[in-house]
């Protein structure tokens, strides 16, 4: 009887599928064609095809490319648990410290904005040491790391745009 059901709810969900689309010829109640020109490829509030330079680069991710772009290459000693471009955010994995043996640190990176902005980028640090018994134990960390690496992000990504400027 299972099978039966569930033969007879596959069949109406794959017929659910066929048929022939339906076009509208009116667009906001105007006569004009479907294929007509339009400002915006998606309708009213799509893509915008006719933006500035700027906002073209951002077009498939969700957030500045330039900033993206300068992110994966400022933490690329880091191994990355995590990057979403569409949210702009980057994870990395803990990495243990070659200078300060018995250090761990992990980077949480969040692109904030779709502009190229000095405060299009949010950078949080953590850092565990090794206590006696082995296991990983917090501890605080300069704020100035942080603002550090964030700076770094936006130096590369203000490089990354000028070496696109004079390549067009």
């Amino acid at each position: 009887m299972k099978k039966i059901y569930l033969s007879v709810l596959m069949l109406s969900i794959l017929s659910a599928c066929g048929g022939e689309a339906v076009y509208p010829t009116r667009v906001r109640g105007e006569a004009q064609a479907v294929y007509g020109k339009h400002d915006k490829a998606f309708g009213e509030d799509g893509l915008d095809i006719f933006s500035d330079e700027e906002e073209k680069q951002n077009i498939g991710i969700g957030v500045n490319a330039f900033l993206w772009r300068a992110t994966l290459d400022v933490v690329s000693f880091m191994p990355v648990a995590s990057a979403d471009p569409f949210g702009g955010v980057i994870l990395t994995d803990w990495k243990t410290s070659l200078k300060d043996e018995g250090y761990r640190y992990k980077l949480n990176i969040y692109i904030l904005d779709k502009q190229l902005r000095a405060d299009g980028v949010k950078v949080s640090v953590f850092k565990q040491k090794r206590d006696e018994n082995g296991q990983w134990q917090d501890v605080d960390i300069d704020d100035a790391m942080a603002t550090q690496i964030e700076d770094s992000i936006l130096t590369k990504a203000r490089e990354l745009k000028i070496q696109e400027v004079k390549a067009n």
